[in-house]
């Protein structure tokens, strides 16, 4: 009886109620969105899926670092959606091959160039150039914006020296070889000058296609070897305006059935007016207060669509051209409306949708893209698809000055990826754009650079470092001990890190909040180990490495280190694929363990002509092969691997500290 009753008690007892833990609310990733101007929740049209639409480059010159700022900053927004948040991103980017600017250089460089071929006498050469001067005086005289005015007074008073020379060689009868000396000098320097008079005399007469399909082929390719250089991923699909002119022709037909375009001479515009009146649609979205900013539209029509007849061809000033009848001298392609080439705006709508569709995630350009180029394609699309919803989310980065002053093409005062690139490295200038906000003004500078090569340098120390300590030699079971309070301490310290790292990225992916969390774990971890050091005593290297391996995969994430390296900054031999450290830092470890056992003996035995070759060897000898060795009293010689350039900059610098020691 007794048993069973206790049976039942025991068959009563259920286990005890259980409660979830409260947890804490996940961090939602914001990005600042210019049709909003606030940092918005992302939130994805389908799942995971996000579709991304960027500016590509008008290709009609070298790319410069103001285009680095863009390419290099969206690539790193991709990398850190892709890589970090585990989006699946679809990135679509076009090249602008047919336009204004490319028309204009295509003909003056042909026109140059023929001009060259003819070998014109040192006299007419002089007289060309007076005749140049004319136009190009008065195009000054009308000029207001100083920058500019600034840069023709420059070319003016360079081609006024040039032609000096040859002026007194012209007059004093000089043989023709000295002449023909001075005209080649004064020919290089008055290169723009004349192309554009040519151009302005001769330009109608360019009628062969492939000249203006020539100058765009080379610039493009030269702008995806430089975004090779600097890591920047290619696009999942990159679309060419010359390519997609019939979808083009389709989409302007489109605007004009929907009320929206109108024909006018054999152009074709888009009606500014009905579409703001209309209910479903606004104009301006991202720039309402530039709506009407007649400097603005112009310059996004183009020099060559902006002459008086083409402007009275507009119901309103604020409408601008879908597709515009080509004049002489211009490509051409056939239409509905007669012969014609595309508008600006139009190219990017008519591509980005045939891709995207009705409605991407995602579009990106560079900041002063906002008005009119990027207002004129919402219109545009909208217009064609009848919504109000074309892009979700509109990203721009912000402006590049250099040391301040504003950069740009029209203004001669770039620098060309090519030659950012012979002063540092791809990663170098990537780092310096982690430590700015992508959406900011970025100023390019010797001290921006600074910062970057230090904060590189700082990072590389402390991955040697680590790199040295998980090369001691320890069983397989000594690679685990025991956590003291300092291992506790510091692993809190690497998780409030990691979320804090976590934050930022969702605070409108901000690198650099997220490169100075990374800089203190970087010094905590240096601490302990000089903690460490100081006590005799090894440091944890699982710990270690789990925060290296943490470090590298960010900056991974980041673009900023080469997928194949597994911690810090890969060493790489001559050839590419050639895994450097692995490789020789074995050998390395045997001679530096030989050294010391040399040095140790040549104390013991007092020779000091061995203790000098040692030291040789350390000094000298190895730091030309990239190899430095740092020797610490009672500890073993630590081997580290580098760059040789930095290595030998080191040594002279401690060579010169030593010898003002020595004078004082």
């Amino acid at each position: 009886m007794s048993g069973s009753a206790g049976e039942q008690g025991r068959g009563r007892r259920g286990q005890p109620q259980w409660c979830p833990p409260a947890g804490s609310p996940p961090c939602k990733l914001r990005l600042y969105n210019s049709l909003t101007r606030r940092k918005d929740v992302f939130v994805p049209q389908h799942g995971k899926r996000v579709t991304w639409y960027c500016c590509g480059p008008t290709v009609y010159d070298a790319s410069h670092m103001g285009h680095a700022r863009s390419y290099i900053s969206f690539d790193i927004l991709r990398r850190v959606l892709r890589d970090y948040f585990g989006y699946d991103v679809f990135y679509c980017m076009n090249i602008t091959d047919v336009d204004d600017k490319i028309i204009k250089r295509a003909r003056q460089n042909y026109l140059f160039e023929r001009y060259r071929e003819k070998q014109p006498q040192a006299a007419q050469v002089l007289q060309d150039v007076h005749a140049a001067l004319k136009p190009f005086s008065a195009k000054l005289r009308e000029t207001t914006d100083p920058d500019r005015r600034q840069m023709l007074e420059r070319t003016q008073r360079a081609v006024e020296l040039a032609a000096e020379p040859l002026q007194r060689a012209v007059q004093s009868g000089l043989p023709a070889e000295a002449a023909n000396g001075c005209a080649e000098v004064l020919l290089e320097e008055a290169k723009d000058l004349l192309s554009d008079w040519l151009d302005g005399s001769l330009g109608s007469e360019v009628t062969d296609n492939s000249i203006f399909s020539k100058l765009p082929k080379f610039w493009e390719e030269e702008f995806h070897r430089d975004m090779e250089a600097l890591n920047v991923l290619p696009p999942d699909v990159l679309t060419r305006v010359s390519e997609y002119v019939p979808e083009i022709v389709n989409f302007v037909q489109k605007i004009v059935d929907n009320g929206y375009g109108y024909a006018s001479n054999g152009s074709v515009y888009f009606d500014t007016v009905k579409f703001a009146s209309s209910d479903r649609h606004s104009y301006g979205k991202l720039v309402p207060e530039a709506v009407g900013d007649q400097k603005a539209l112009q310059e996004g029509e183009g020099d060559l669509s902006i002459s008086a007849d083409r402007l009275s061809e507009k119901r309103s000033p604020n409408d601008f051209a879908l597709w515009k009848a080509s004049k002489p001298g211009e490509p051409s392609w056939p239409c509905p409306w007669g012969k014609g080439r595309p508008g600006w705006h139009i190219e990017c709508s008519a591509m980005a949708s045939a891709l995207l569709g009705a409605s991407m995630d995602i579009h990106g350009g560079g900041f002063d893209l906002r008005f009119p180029h990027h207002d004129n394609e919402l219109a545009q699309s909208e217009a064609y698809f009848e919504n109000d919803c074309w892009v979700r989310y509109f990203l721009h980065t912000g402006h590049l000055t250099i040391a301040g002053c504003k950069m740009s093409k029209s203004l001669k005062n770039f620098i060309t990826i090519k030659d950012a690139l012979k002063k540092h490295s791809a990663r170098q200038l990537r780092l310096a754009f982690l430590m700015h906000s992508w959406k900011d003004t970025l100023d390019y500078s010797s001290n921006t650079m600074e910062s970057a090569l230090q904060y590189e340098k700082f990072l590389n120390e402390f991955f040697l470092n680590v790199k040295d300590v998980l090369r001691a030699p320890v069983g397989i079971t000594g690679r685990f001990e025991k956590w003291e309070d300092e291992e506790s301490e510091l692993d809190r310290s690497f998780q409030d890190k990691k979320a804090a790292v976590h934050e930022a990225l969702c605070d409108n992916v901000d690198t650099r909040t997220v490169l100075e969390e990374m800089r203190a774990l970087v010094s905590q971890c240096n601490l302990y180990m000089a903690a460490r050091k100081a006590a005799r005593r090894r440091p944890n290297r699982a710990l270690l490495e789990s925060i290296a391996l943490y470090l590298t995969h960010m900056l991974k994430i980041f673009g900023a280190i080469e997928d194949e390296s597994t911690l810090g900054f890969p060493v790489r031999g001559p050839g590419a694929s050639l895994d450097l450290e692995a490789t020789v830092l074995p050998y390395l470890q045997v001679l530096s363990e030989f050294r010391e056992g040399v040095r140790r003996i040549a104390r013991e035995q007092k020779v000091p002509e061995v203790l000098q070759l040692s030291d040789a060897l350390r000094d000298d000898i190895l730091p030309e092969l990239g190899v430095r060795l740092e020797d610490h009293e009672g500890l073993p010689t630590v081997v580290k691997l580098g760059d040789r350039e930095a290595l030998l900059r080191e040594r002279e610098e401690k060579r010169r500290a030593e010898e003002e020691k020595r004078k004082k």
